[in-house]
């Protein structure tokens, strides 16, 4: 008979790490009927989670095309009740998988209907990915304060949890001791919540919602990536129907300057020294009205963005100090119009890299 240990559910005393972001959750067909427990997303204290399984041959599996493996998650309850859930998982990421000299490759959980599964903290999760340290955990929790604080731009923004991974290798018998990981829902629930679908095509940047695409390209200006495109990687797509105008949706922080994981370059295509040298993306704007509606967005949150980091505990002080230094050089920049337009006009300089076009690697 197999065994398998089960793990606690860890809240902090210290208070949340950033301003509470209100994003309004799915209800369940079923919600009338069974009395649900709160959402994975609907608390923001660390979440410990134990993977019980043959973790050696899940971590093994670097092949182009993985394969599911059958796990247990399993967490303590806030009533102390010790929650186990059958899963399968398979690595994902082509770049920590075969690239990045990564200790662990990133996951993809999915969950089954089952009873177990509708009373736990996972009841309305399909898919979910697991972020997992590539060079050291610090970076796994830079990367999670950049989700948190794209969550203040906008609603339609991917929601996520910070948690202490253990795994428990049941072949070797051997428990991991617990790192920062961090659950991240997948598309198809970002989509659900804000009453709209994924959109599956290629489109160009100017072909987006003009609004929601010049906040999206000043965030990913603001955290110092340049490790994305609309057409080709690290951007999904969300429309009311398929016939509608798309918004851009971000993810995948790991390659941005804010975070400044050691593993982290620019594309050589863009010819830059850093990955901490902030290029703005974007397509040509000549008009520098146009982004009046996103400074003025960026300047309201302003103070919640240094809030984040400022009062965030996982955080050491010369890193927090860095990045209010960064976070000051972006916003001296976007208010100031002879600095502002210089840097966010660059996409229409046709002897510069703005129009380059970075290219993803193979699909997950």
């Amino acid at each position: 008979m197999r065994i398998y240990s089960l793990l606690l559910y860890l809240p902090l005393n210290c208070l949340l790490c950033f301003p509470t972001v209100k994003i309004k959750a799915q209800a369940s067909p079923a919600a009338d009927s069974v009395r649900r427990p709160a959402g994975l997303f609907d608390n923001d204290s660390i979440l410990t989670i134990r993977l019980s399984g043959n973790i050696r041959e899940l971590m093994n599996d670097r092949a182009d095309v993985s394969q599911l493996h059958p796990l247990v998650l399993s967490y303590r309850a806030e009533d102390g009740t010790e929650v186990p859930v059958s899963i399968q998982a398979k690595t994902r990421g082509h770049f920590r998988k075969t690239m990045g000299d990564c200790t662990y490759p990133p996951i993809s959980l999915q969950f089954s209907k089952s009873d177990t599964l509708s009373s736990s903290i996972f009841w309305d999760q399909n898919k979910l990915k697991l972020v997992m340290p590539c060079q050291g955990e610090d970076y796994v929790v830079r990367e999670w304060l950049v989700y948190k604080a794209y969550n203040l731009v906008t609603l339609k923004s991917f929601r996520a949890r910070l948690v202490k991974v253990e795994l428990n290798d049941t072949k070797k018998n051997k428990v991991t001791p617990g790192f920062y990981g961090i659950l991240l829902e997948e598309d198809q629930q970002v989509a659900a919540r804000n009453n709209d679908v994924v959109i599956k095509r290629i489109l160009r940047p100017e072909q987006t919602d003009p609004p929601a695409f010049l906040k999206m390209a000043m965030f990913e200006y603001l955290i110092g990536n340049t490790d994305w495109s609309v057409q080709y990687q690290n951007i999904k797509l969300l429309a009311t129907d398929t016939n509608s105008v798309a918004t851009p949706v971000p993810y995948d922080f790991d390659h941005a300057g804010i975070v400044n994981a050691p593993y982290a370059k620019p594309a050589d295509e863009l010819e830059m020294s850093s990955v901490r040298q902030r290029r703005y993306r974007g397509f040509c704007v000549e008009d520098m009205a146009r982004f009046d509606e996103a400074i003025a967005a960026f300047d309201v949150i302003k103070a919640d963005i240094y809030k984040l980091y400022t009062d965030c505990p996982f955080l050491d002080e010369k890193y927090i100090k860095a990045t209010v230094q960064y976070l000051d050089a972006f916003y001296k920049t976007i208010n100031d119009p002879v600095a502002f337009k210089k840097e966010f006009s660059y996409p229409c300089d046709k002897n510069g890299t703005g129009n380059v076009v970075i290219r993803g690697l193979k699909p997950e």
